[in-house]
């Protein structure tokens, strides 16, 4: 019987080594089939863990947004013969990311699911923003138009002070600053509001402030900079 094997991808460039484990890169190297969001991307991938990797034998099935169930189809096939990894474009597949229709997959069919420790960009906002990691949730992209967005906005805020829950959010980059200006404007004083950005690179900015103390402090530069934001009401 075949395995899916679900695989971390690095966060930020030039950090492999630092975050992604020997044994994961090992066992990296000895998969033939791949199911990513970005054949190009993913190739480079390979390519930064060894270059010696023969990029022409491996088998890639773009699964992204775009794809239909016939990508899951392929996949099917391939794992009829031999084993599989699936690679998200950044981060941990399955998490925000559409590799988790595929695991879906294996499991209906009986196939092996094993996944690999790795970074999240989410989990690691999480670890270091001081809010409360025993309550939480992933709440994706608000609402793109309004009413809907303010509507959401404020229905997460009272729910998380009812329920002490961290909501997690994160916003196409170029949106980054926008969203953060939506933030000061509309959440509560007292609301705890954290930022991680670029997350395990070199620049890596992460705060945790009061809104209050956020409407008296110099702003972040987010723009096209991957990013989380969580709050605590």
């Amino acid at each position: 019987m075949s395995t899916l094997y679900l695989f971390p991808n690095v966060l930020s460039e030039g950090s492999i080594n630092a975050v992604i484990p020997v044994d994961v890169l090992n066992k990296i190297r000895e998969i033939k089939a791949f199911a990513t969001e970005n054949t190009k991307n993913t190739r480079r991938f390979l390519k930064s863990i060894d270059k010696s990797i023969d990029i022409d034998s491996i088998t890639f099935v773009e699964l992204n947004e775009h794809s239909d169930y016939n990508a899951i189809k392929e996949c099917a096939v391939v794992l009829k013969s031999q084993d599989m990894g699936v690679i998200s474009e950044a981060g941990c597949p399955g998490i925000a990311d559409p590799g988790a229709d595929l695991v879906a997959y294996a499991h209906s069919k009986g196939i092996k699911v094993v996944p690999f420790v790795g970074p999240s960009s989410i989990l690691l906002a999480l670890i270091a923003s001081g809010c409360n990691g025993q309550c939480f949730a992933f709440n994706g992209y608000l609402p793109v138009k309004e009413p809907e967005r303010g509507k959401a906005l404020k229905s997460y805020e009272q729910i998380s002070r009812k329920e002490n829950r961290t909501q997690i959010f994160i916003e196409t980059p170029y949106r980054n600053e926008k969203f953060f200006a939506e933030l000061l404007e509309r959440l509560a004083p007292t609301t705890k509001l954290c930022i991680a950005c670029n997350i395990t690179a070199e620049d890596e900015y992460i705060k945790c402030l009061s809104m209050a103390e956020w409407r008296k402090t110099e702003k972040p530069a987010l723009h096209k900079k991957p990013a989380i934001f969580l709050f605590l009401a």
